[in-house]
């Protein structure tokens, strides 16, 4: 088992990674979480049901543990549920040394620690991820929050977990389509990072995709935790350096919002759209060489990772994309920050505008018919 830690202003914790390793969950809860009482695990309708089981083994008599099981989807990262997760916590009483218990995906994690973070101002977290999505991203750094109608985590706060457990035998419940969802994040590291990374993660991407090696599955997780966790520790509350954590989100997130959060594309898809644009947009603006650019599409090939977003975003669509991206949290409605390539493993953060940056190039996308 790897352990990582992450080092921030509000808190430092641990990162265990491991395979099979949901069954120490006890040990980990009496050693950081020793007066917890009562534990609520929330999670989702698609979970196999010993994972819940795998953590419960071992817990001490005295300690009440529940499950809540949720709908699948970003839908449910709203209020409605939200309310569900603090009405059950007050109806059961549960006290700022108890705890909550995020099993699931990124939707999960982001809505559970949110509930975390305001029931009675705060109470115990843990993130237990089943996905590789969420094992790279969103269960590390500590963002919360739900989605509203003018787009996603637009409600939230940061608020970190007092452990995260990742046990990378629950990817073998995955399917494939939600293996390259979660890759979209390991890729995004490199090409924001480390050349380094990038040129391991051509040579190891499909072992990964097709869980064929675990050391090289565990690896990849490993390495986008402590990239993630260096700018966490550098950048808390995104105020500047955690920012590049964004790229490909600008537009990823405007064409899942879009369309209406379905099934027709989930999260990582949009961002592996949402980079290419921003690795393109980067070659246009003068930043990114035509060599780096040619790269990046190379190991999309090769991995047969789509970067097309013909299917999602259209002439009849497009301006709603637009005002979605606008209202994007990393905007004040005139001026937006978008996270940009110098080269492979290197990123910029720049001020400036929709008009001058997105919209001629989707436009000219949609013109020509290329996209």
């Amino acid at each position: 088992m790897k352990t990582l830690k992450v080092k921030t202003k509000s808190r430092n914790y641990p990162i265990f990674i491991g395979n099979n390793v949901l069954k120490k969950f006890s040990f980990f809860q009496n050693k950081f979480l020793k007066n917890t009482k009562k534990i609520l695990v929330v999670t989702n309708k698609n979970i196999p049901s010993k994972y819940f089981n795998e953590i419960k083994r071992g817990l001490k008599k005295e300690i009440s543990i529940t499950k809540l099981v949720l709908p699948d989807g970003e839908k449910t990262k709203n209020n409605k549920y939200l309310n569900q997760i603090t009405n059950f916590l007050s109806e059961k009483n549960f006290g700022r040394q108890d705890c909550l218990v995020a099993l699931g995906g990124g939707v999960i994690g982001d809505l559970t620690g949110f509930a975390a973070s305001i029931f009675k101002r705060g109470i115990n977290f843990v993130q237990v991820p089943t996905t590789l999505l969420s094992q790279v991203d969103s269960s590390v750094g500590g963002k919360t929050g739900i989605n509203n109608d003018y787009g996603k985590n637009l409600i939230g706060c940061f608020y970190q977990p007092n452990f995260v457990l990742i046990d990378s035998n629950t990817l073998k419940s995955l399917p494939q389509r939600e293996m390259i969802a979660g890759f979209a994040e390991v890729l995004k590291y490199s090409l924001i990072l480390n050349k380094k990374f990038f040129n391991w993660l051509f040579l190891n991407g499909k072992n990964i995709l097709r869980l064929k090696n675990n050391n090289v599955i565990e690896k990849a997780i490993y390495e986008s935790c402590r990239f993630k966790a260096y700018v966490v520790r550098k950048d808390e509350k995104e105020e500047n350096l955690r920012a590049i954590l964004n790229f490909g989100h600008t537009f990823g997130h405007a064409v899942e919002t879009v369309n209406g959060y379905s099934k027709k594309i989930i999260h990582g898809e949009a961002v592996l759209i949402g980079m290419m644009v921003a690795a393109r947009l980067s070659q246009k603006l003068g930043y990114l060489s035509n060599a780096d650019l040619d790269q990046i599409k190379k190991i999309y090939k090769t991995l047969n990772l789509n970067s097309s977003y013909k299917k999602f975003v259209n002439s009849k669509n497009v301006s709603k994309a637009f005002k979605i991206m606008n209202n994007d949290k990393k905007s004040d409605g005139k001026k937006i920050k978008i996270i940009l390539l110098k080269k492979i493993g290197v990123s910029i953060i720049k001020e400036t505008t929709l008009k001058k940056t997105f919209i001629p190039l989707i436009h000219q996308d949609l013109r020509n018919g290329i996209y």
